[in-house]
């Protein structure tokens, strides 16, 4: 029974990873249909929505299905309890990468994204990916520095995110209020997925040492090592 018990604590584990690989996946997507206005594309990242959401309420379904068998208690109901708030921030970066794609949807055939902004949009969209496949290895190989590193990691989309906004009220913009909206929209999408990747890694930080990541600092290379 213990066996059963820990080989279920291990799939819903896994369950986690396919969230964060599928997520990272459609945020990166959803750029590339933002910026090329590409119907076809959006509309499967729009779909493909559904597959993380059913992956969220079955991890649910198993995590409350554990809680009430095994009633589980000290590091064993940390992991329960994390994985299920993992799995809602995981859940909410599918719709956050939705959302970039409806917006392509929206605007087809046009693009959402003036071409003097492409490149940064671009940045941040391979930035959010890069962001989730990180948190996805930390659930893996639950490495705690490696975790503590991505909110230092979410410092370069803070400064993108910041850019694109002064961007927005130079006197020289030229675009127009929709596109401002679009692109405001935009930037508030990739910030927030890059929050959520940063939420999950300090979840697994919190699952391993059973302290807050705010409470430990990074480690740091030592000098002349």
């Amino acid at each position: 029974m213990r066996d059963a018990y820990h080989e279920e604590l291990d799939s819903i584990g896994e369950g986690l990873v396919e969230m964060a690989r599928l997520v990272g996946s459609a945020i990166g997507r959803a750029t590339t249909a933002i910026l090329d206005a590409d119907l076809k594309l959006a509309e499967h990242v729009i779909a493909g929505d559904e597959k993380v959401d059913d992956l969220q309420r079955d991890l649910e379904a198993r995590a409350i299905a554990l809680l009430a068998r095994q009633q589980p208690v000290a590091t064993d109901l940390r992991i329960v309890v994390t994985s299920l708030r993992m799995s809602a921030d995981l859940e909410r970066s599918g719709d956050l990468a939705q959302h970039v794609a409806k917006l392509a949807r929206l605007r087809f055939p046009q693009t959402a994204v003036p071409r003097d902004l492409h490149a940064t949009i671009l940045e941040m969209g391979q930035l959010a990916q890069r962001l989730m496949a990180k948190a996805a290895e930390v659930i893996i190989t639950k490495d705690v520095d490696l975790a503590l590193q991505l909110e230092q990691d979410d410092d370069a989309m803070d400064l993108l995110h910041r850019a694109l906004f002064q961007h927005l009220m130079d006197d020289r913009w030229k675009h127009g209020i929709e596109t401002a909206v679009d692109v405001t929209l935009l930037g508030r999408y990739y910030e927030r997925f890059a929050d959520h990747a940063v939420s999950v890694a300090k979840r697994v930080v919190y699952l391993v040492t059973g302290e807050h990541a705010d409470e430990i600092a990074p480690a740091t290379p030592v000098e002349g090592a």
